[in-house]
């Protein structure tokens, strides 16, 4: 199934997202999947929840508003919080 222009472009901000939480929770890069929890799994507690907020919204300027914080609890998690804040939806083409 050949990868759509939609697809690609999720997929980088999916790696992006990514290395921003395995910095900022300190992960070998295969310690981290899509779905592990960032708490139980992770041990990561509120002040690096905001940590990785603001990483965030420095490196990818998307402001997050702090109400959606809670949801982020999963790379998909936060992928989902940053791609609706940010408009990431592209038109199929």
């Amino acid at each position: 199934m050949p990868q759509t222009s939609q697809n690609l472009f999720q997929a980088e901000k999916l790696e992006q997202l990514r290395t921003i939480v395995v910095q900022v929770l300190e992960l070998g890069p295969d310690e981290l999947t899509e779905t592990s929890h960032f708490v139980n799994d992770h041990d990561a507690d509120s002040l690096l929840a905001l940590e990785i907020l603001a990483r965030i919204e420095l490196d990818l300027g998307v402001s997050i508003p702090q109400e959606d914080l809670p949801e982020m609890v999963t790379l998909t998690a936060v992928h989902d919080v940053v791609a609706r804040n940010a408009g990431w939806e592209i038109p199929n083409a």
